[in-house]
Formats: structure tokens, C-alpha cells, sequence
């Protein structure tokens, strides 16, 4: 299977690991050190070798930080993670509600004499240290470059990753290497720059058309890359890697070793353009004040997905979507308390792995049943698995990484019969996906402007979720891209082709929980007999097609219009899935997707 259900990381072993690591902060007469959850690469994902804030803290979600001083180890995790951490950290970790305490003003607290806090500068983008130094100017506190600490002290840290790389197929990319570099080396003269250096895995696997899989479940290879204006690439990248692709890259990109990065870098002539929210601090040491803040030059061209990846992703949602009916039907026929977590996790990815473009499932399988539903992004494992239940609910968010796409689909399944609470709350979260899917809005709109519509149903109960509404998605890359959100923060405005996720939950703790997911495209939106003719308006595709649960629904709840687009959805999903399933599962379906 692509998927273990090991434990990774358990909270006992984090003390005497912490002891460690402040024996080394008194041999280096450091107050702090920071430990973030990012390699060099500032990627969001990471290789085992790259994952020291798991195995400081036991802590896996993936996002966080942990701030180590002599007295106290904040473990600063968002809202996702507030259920999570508590149940894998040791009680000598101290989980911190991060954005709500900033991290300047919680050093200020525990240091209030002043001190210096030590951090790795190729773990840290430059944007995070000088907003850092900045807020705690006055303070007497100081931030030092220091080697890895926690390396120093992890004795059988795994090696650096090592996958060969492939070449990605123009039928799927639909724009080649050379065209991309041409078309981005343009917006580099235009802006007077004479290069670009690029550190995030996938904008470099975007940008050449290649994929790799140095991280797990994202085809993506670790490396470094220079975009000059000339449309010239220097690709940073071990040699080991790439021996599959003689004959892909032409003559206008040029390998180097990864040890030489740093001195090219620092040899950069003219105006470098660089993304400081995702270039390491050394980084932009070397570059100095050629530097020119800007963003990664691949991230909105990247994200505007072109006709051929549309196409591509809409091919896989499909094939996708037979898979998720097979298991929902498979799923239907067990009696509660018959399987597990586990069980339901190793029948999809099975379902999946019969169609011979996957590659990898998209992320870790969340299947989380009864109270394990309430953890967001709950992993299950041996020590953890659960019975279904009769009124459980389960909540089932997977995704797949197929060669023509990338997939991530939720649905909350019933196991047996339903409590009323449950049901009610369901509805008011099937009414946000069903009110944001529906949406028309004008034109340079961003993620913040309309987010709160996927909110609004469940505002009105007082009810809340602790995440975004949606994430970008990629094409046969990272299930998590931006810089597209559908997010309070999120200033980007959203533009055709951009794929995202709406994804509206609820969650109780210590009883249940429930999201929906499906996954959309930006697209114009067709004029109406009342539109103004001189408004721009755009509207979404739904590239995701599978039944909701109707035995969840509370039929009452919905308006006329609420009622009729699940009919109208569900007829598309028995159209366009039905064709392609066993015998059972399309009785099934039939069944499922008969109107409310």
C-alpha cells in the first residue's frame, strides 16, 4: 500500500529529546532555538529526512513550529490542529494557538530580559526573519544563524531523498518547458530583472515539465533553480536524479551540482528577483541587495491551469469519482461494527489503485470515525483504529495522484442511523458547499472577498470551522498549491482556469464530524438577460462528482433552489459515473442519487 498505519511519533519520546536539544542550546549559549516544519526547499511538504518538528515534539500535522527556550517549548500549531496536538504531544510541550499569539509577542513573554534565539537559515524564509527581527526590535531579544541543532542531535535522521525524475508528457502539461521559460523570462525584462531563483519543489517541476517523488504522495523532486531573462535555466539538482530524462531538457537549461547553488547565487548580477515568502534566509544573504522582493514567478501561471490540464484533471475527477461510488457502495453493505477505520482506508486505495495512471494517493487518507472525526486531519493508525459504529459518522477525505491529475474529495458517510444533531448539522454544511458552488462574482474578487458564503448557513446556527473554506490544487502536483485560496487571508484574485477546493465542515469534539469537499474550476460566467454588459462575472465548474449522503440531509432545511441543484447534481453524477461501474455499485448509485 502507499499508505502505513505506523505510529510516527509518540508522545514519551519527546522529552528526553528536548532535554537533548537544550544541552546543545547551553553549549551554544542560545536562550531558543526555532524548529520549523520546512526543509531548504520551503515546500509544505516534507521528506522524513526534513521532519524534526515530528520527531522533536511527536506532533504531524503539517503546519507548525516549535519554539524551545530553557523553561518552555511553545508548540505553535493553527486551528486545524488544536484537537490533534493535544493528543500527540508529552505535557513538557506547551501547544500555543498560533495566529492568535504571534510569535514575537509570545518571546517577549517568556524572555522578558531579553535573549538571543537561534534558527537555521535554510529552514526559514527571509520574509519570516525580517518580519521576525522587526517585531522584536526593543525587545533586548536577537535572532542567530546556527547550524541545525536538532540534526546535531537526531542520531538516525534519514537520509535526503534520491528519487529519479521523470518527464511530465506535453499531452498533459499543454505547454512545454521551453514556451514556459520564454513566456516567464518576458515578465522578468519587462520588470527591468535580470533572473529569478526559485526554491519551491513544484513551481521547478511545473516549470520544466518534470515530476519526481522525492516527497511522498506529491511528484516532486528536491532542488533549486535560476530562471534568467534570457530564458536561460540553471537547474541545481543531483545528477542521480535525472539520468531517465537524456533528451528532455534542451539546450537552454544546464545542470549543476546542488552544493553550487549558493554560489551562484551570490554571483547574480543586476536585480534577482526573489519570492521573500519562500526564499531561505541564506539565500537571501547571498543574493544581498540585488535582491528584489517578488513573488515565485511560476506560482499564478502555474495556478491558471491551461486547457490540456483542465481537461486532464476533469478525466482523472472521473475516474476518480468510479472509485469513490465503488467504495461508498462497498461501504453501504458492511453492518455497523464489522470494519474499521483501516479496513475502509485499504479497500479505497485498492478501488484506486485499479486504474494504472495512479501514481500515489494524494495525501494520507483521512478516515476518521465517531469522536476521530472531530481531529481535521486525523491519521489513522494501528493504536488508533475504530469501529463504524451504528450512528457514527465517518468522515472520508482522499485524494489521488493520477499521471492527468490530481484529486482530493470529502464525503460524510452514516453508519447506521443518524442522530438528529448530526443531521442538522450536515445540512447547514451541505447548504455552505451548495451556496459557494452556485456563486457568481465579479471579476478580481480573491479568496477573502467570498469565502464567508461557504460560512453563512452555519454562522446563522453559531456554528464555525477552524479552516479554510478551500486550497488551490494542482496538475499532477501538490493537492495543497497556491496562491489561490478561498481563505479570510487570501489576497490573490481568483482568475479562469485556477482549480479549488470547497470544503465547508463542522466539527464537535469528542463526538463527531463532518466535511464536504468538492473540487472546482474558475471559469467566465456565461451572461445572463440581466447582466450588465460592461461586469465581468465568473463562476465554477465542479470537476468533482460523486453522491452526497441523503440519509443526512434534512430535506426540510433546504430551500427550493438548495433542493434543486443536489437533484440536478446528483443526476450528473448518475450520468457521468454510472458507465463505469460493477453491476452492484451502479444499482447503488441509483439508488443514492434518486431525488430528495
Amino acid at each position: 500500500m502507499y499508505q502505513t498505519f505506523d505510529v510516527t511519533a509518540r508522545p514519551e519520546q519527546g522529552p528526553p529529546r528536548l532535554a537533548a536539544l537544550r544541552k546543545e542550546l547551553a553549549a551554544e549559549a542560545l536562550d531558543g532555538f526555532l524548529v520549523p516544519r520546512a526543509d531548504a526547499h520551503q515546500g509544505e511538504y516534507v521528506a522524513p529526512h526534513d521532519e524534526r518538528l515530528s520527531w522533536l515534539t511527536g506532533f504531524t500535522g503539517s503546519a507548525g513550529f516549535c519554539a524551545v527556550l530553557q523553561n518552555i517549548a511553545g508548540v505553535f500549531i493553527d486551528g486545524r490542529y488544536r484537537t490533534q496536538v493535544k493528543r500527540q504531544v508529552a505535557a513538557e510541550y506547551t501547544p500555543v494557538p498560533w495566529p492568535d499569539v504571534q510569535l514575537a509577542d509570545w518571546l517577549k513573554e517568556q524572555l522578558p530580559h531579553g535573549g538571543k534565539v537561534g534558527f537555521d537559515p535554510w529552514l526559514h524564509a527571509a520574509g519570516q526573519i525580517t518580519s521576525l527581527t522587526k517585531e522584536l526590535k526593543g525587545s533586548g531579544i536577537t535572532l542567530a544563524q546556527s547550524e541545525n541543532l536538532v540534526d546535531r542531535i537526531w542520531q538516525d535522521q534519514p537520509a535526503p531523498p534520491m528519487q529519479p525524475v521523470a518527464a511530465h508528457p506535453l499531452d498533459y502539461a499543454g505547454e512545454s518547458a521551453a514556451d514556459k521559460c520564454a513566456r516567464l523570462a518576458k515578465g522578468l525584462q519587462g520588470a527591468g530583472q535580470t533572473a529569478a531563483v526559485i526554491t519551491l519543489p513544484d513551481s521547478i517541476m511545473w516549470l520544466l515539465n518534470i515530476r519526481g517523488s522525492d516527497v511522498a504522495r506529491n511528484p516532486v523532486a528536491h532542488g533549486f533553480a535560476i530562471l534568467h531573462s534570457d530564458a536561460r535555466v540553471d537547474l541545481f539538482m543531483a545528477a542521480e536524479k535525472l539520468e531517465g530524462l537524456q533528451g528532455h531538457f534542451d539546450s537552454s537549461v544546464t545542470v549543476h551540482p546542488p552544493e553550487e547553488f549558493l554560489g551562484a547565487a551570490a554571483a547574480l548580477n543586476g536585480s534577482v528577483a526573489a519570492d521573500t515568502g519562500t526564499v531561505p534566509q541564506i539565500v537571501a544573504d547571498a543574493l544581498g541587495d540585488r535582491m528584489i522582493p517578488a513573488g515565485d514567478p511560476c506560482a499564478l501561471p502555474k495556478a491558471r491551469k491551461n486547457v490540456a490540464e483542465i481537461a486532464g484533471s476533469a478525466a482523472a475527477h472521473l475516474r476518480d469519482g468510479a472509485a469513490i461510488v465503488e467504495m461508498l457502495a462497498w461501504l453501504d453493505a458492511q453492518a455497523p461494527g464489522t470494519i474499521t477505520e483501516i479496513d475502509a482506508v485499504k479497500k479505497l486505495e485498492a478501488l484506486r489503485r485499479e486504474d494504472p495512471t495512479l501514481r500515489d494517493i494524494s495525501f494520507e487518507t483521512i478516515a476518521g470515525t465517531g469522536e476521530n472525526g472531530a481531529v481535521m486531519h486525523y491519521r489513522v493508525t494501528e493504536e488508533t483504529d475504530t469501529r463504524l459504529e451504528d450512528g457514527h459518522l465517518l468522515v472520508l477525505d482522499s485524494g489521488g495522484q493520477y499521471l492527468d491529475g490530481t484529486t482530493d474529495i470529502t464525503r460524510t458517510i452514516a453508519i447506521g442511523t443518524p442522530g438528529e444533531a448530526e443531521r442538522a448539522a450536515y445540512t447547514r454544511v451541505l447548504q455552505g458547499m451548495i451556496a459557494m458552488t452556485r456563486l457568481r462574482w465579479p471579476k478580481g474578487l480573491a479568496g477573502r472577498d467570498i469565502e464567508a458564503i461557504g460560512r453563512m448557513p452555519l454562522w446563522l446556527a453559531g456554528q464555525d470551522f477552524n479552516h479554510g473554506l478551500g486550497h488551490g490544487v494542482g496538475a499532477y502536483l501538490s493537492v495543497h498549491e497556491g496562491p489561490q485560496r478561498l481563505a479570510r487571508t487570501s489576497h490573490v484574485p481568483l482568475e479562469p482556469g485556477m482549480i479549488l477546493s470547497n470544503e465547508p465542515g463542522y466539527y464537535r469534539e469528542g463526538a463527531f464530524g463532518i466535511r464536504i469537499e468538492n473540487l472546482l474550476v474558475v471559469e467566465q460566467a456565461p451572461a445572463l438577460d440581466t447582466s450588465d454588459p460592461e461586469r465581468d462575472m465568473l463562476c465554477w465548474r465542479t470537476l468533482t462528482f460523486a453522491p452526497l449522503d441523503r440519509r443526512l440531509v434534512d430535506a426540510s432545511m433546504l430551500t427550493a433552489d438548495e433542493k434543486d441543484w443536489l437533484d440536478s447534481y446528483h443526476r450528473e453524477v448518475a450520468a457521468k459515473i454510472g458507465p463505469q461501474l460493477s453491476p452492484a455499485a451502479k444499482a447503488w448509485l441509483d439508488a443514492a442519487t434518486a431525488p430528495l
